[in-house]
């Protein structure tokens, strides 16, 4: 079966980060104003073949854990549908 992975990347919390800051920053210059807080992360999409959604987590979990992200620096969430 397909199946496609939806993944979203942001840095932890307690992190700065420096380009959410930049774009927090400079959103009254083209007249937007109200923001508090922006954090920029990163989505990644996944098209795979496991034999069950089960599988496809597995995948998706070890992808995350050991490839696609930093866990020192990063969190992640994901969701699983299936790709008819």
């Amino acid at each position: 079966m397909k199946f496609i992975a939806e993944i979203d990347v942001m840095p932890h919390r307690e992190l700065l980060d420096p380009q959410g800051k930049t774009v927090a920053n400079n959103l009254s210059h083209i007249d937007i104003y109200g923001v508090e807080d922006v954090r920029i992360g990163k989505h990644i999409r996944l098209v795979l073949d496991a034999e069950s959604e089960q599988a496809a987590n597995e995948k998706v979990k070890t992808a995350c854990e050991k490839l696609l992200i930093n866990p020192i620096m990063e969190t992640y969430t994901y969701n699983i549908s299936s790709a008819n």
